[in-house]
């Protein structure tokens, strides 16, 4: 096996025409980091991560630090890396940045790791299926009704069979007629999903979710703050909707907490928030033994390969912000995805469109 030898940080940025907003966040940019690392035999590994405009130094500052810890281990070592880097995090906290430059250095030694076998990510895990339905994401607060109804249907255009679209006005009755005049325009047939990005006061989640039963909601995702574990359980039991979260998380404990509860249909792992991919298999493992289906956030060229794993893997979500950059976007058809056949993760960013970090 080899070793890894250096690595290299870029940034690069997708295109936004205005700031978009949810419930308790507004966007100004759409940007990402991406780390390469490269063996002695010159087998390059690649991942990245979403970053908006968020904290940009600090970021950078943690895969940097982090970066110096892998230099020289196996590209395969990825448990030992994690539980080493894990024991000198402790100082400094283990979650929030520091998870998420342990996690891109995780992914990018799988995708070196399974280059050098010459096979696909899904293929060397052993596989339970191979295509994923994929669902549409977006609906954002910000939209203007217009912007919102072309959305969905352009996602209902391009075979996709459901959406999910943002909630959490100040008033819930504006929601209310949002989704409303999104099963208009998408029809009965498609699933219509919402995400309040944990936005909304617990009476006015419930209020919704009441109110919301004619239009037909699939799952509602992040209703309330994510350590509200008593408020999970009393929206469900006082409700009866189907609950999802997960993509605040960093480790397994909330999830722990929630199906104790009875409060969690829809396990949603961040793969970078977590740790990377033992991390994220580990959650999903967890969720399977107790029934609970596994359903990611955001990072779909990472989670469909992954999601083909595990036999509770039921669907991903889509955002179209890295296609133009990378080099082999995912294929929808029919609202399903399949993995790429091609060794690691199956895609890399193109040359032209990163800025490296020195």
């Amino acid at each position: 096996m080899q070793k890894i030898k250096s690595y290299k940080v870029y940034s690069t940025k997708a295109k936004l025409e205005k700031p978009i907003s949810d419930a308790t966040h507004t966007i100004t940019e759409i940007s990402f980091l991406v780390v390469r690392i490269q063996t002695e035999q010159g087998v390059t590994g690649e991942a990245y991560l979403l970053s908006f405009q968020y904290s940009p130094n600090a970021i950078i500052g943690a895969i940097k630090d982090h970066g110096d810890q892998y230099i020289g281990a196996y590209v395969n070592e990825t448990g030992r890396m994690f539980t080493e880097v894990d024991c000198d995090n402790e100082y400094f906290g283990k979650e929030g940045i520091n998870r998420w430059a342990q996690a891109i250095f995780n992914m990018a030694m799988w995708d070196a790791h399974c280059k050098i076998l010459g096979a696909p990510i899904w293929k060397v895990l052993g596989t339970y299926k191979t295509e994923i339905p994929i669902y549409g994401s977006g609906g954002w607060i910000s939209y203007t009704v217009d912007e919102l109804k072309d959305e969905v249907t352009n996602y209902v255009k391009r075979g996709f069979k459901a959406v999910k679209i943002k909630v959490g006005k100040p008033d819930w009755k504006e929601d209310l007629e949002r989704l409303s005049l999104v099963r208009e325009s998408v029809g009965k047939n498609v699933e219509i999903m919402m995400d309040a990005n944990q936005g909304m006061s617990l009476p006015n989640a419930m209020s919704l979710s009441s109110a919301a039963r004619e239009i037909g909601i699939t799952w509602f995702e992040e209703p309330i703050n994510h350590t509200n574990f008593r408020g999970f359980e009393s929206l469900k039991n006082k409700t009866g909707i189907s609950l999802a979260m997960g993509e605040r998380e960093f480790s397994s404990l909330p999830l722990r907490e929630l199906i104790e509860r009875s409060a969690l249909d829809i396990w949603q792992p961040d793969i970078v928030r977590i740790g990377g991919v033992e991390a994220w298999r580990e959650s999903a493992a967890l969720a399977g033994a107790y029934d609970i289906p596994v359903l990611p956030h955001y990072y779909k060229d990472y989670d469909i390969p992954l999601l083909c794993t595990i036999p509770n893997g039921v669907g991903a979500e889509s955002f179209d912000w890295i296609d133009p950059l990378i080099d082999y976007p995912l294929e929808i058809k029919n609202g399903m995805a399949r993995p790429h056949n091609r060794p690691g993760w199956g895609f890399s960013f193109k040359d032209e469109c990163l800025t490296e970090i020195v």
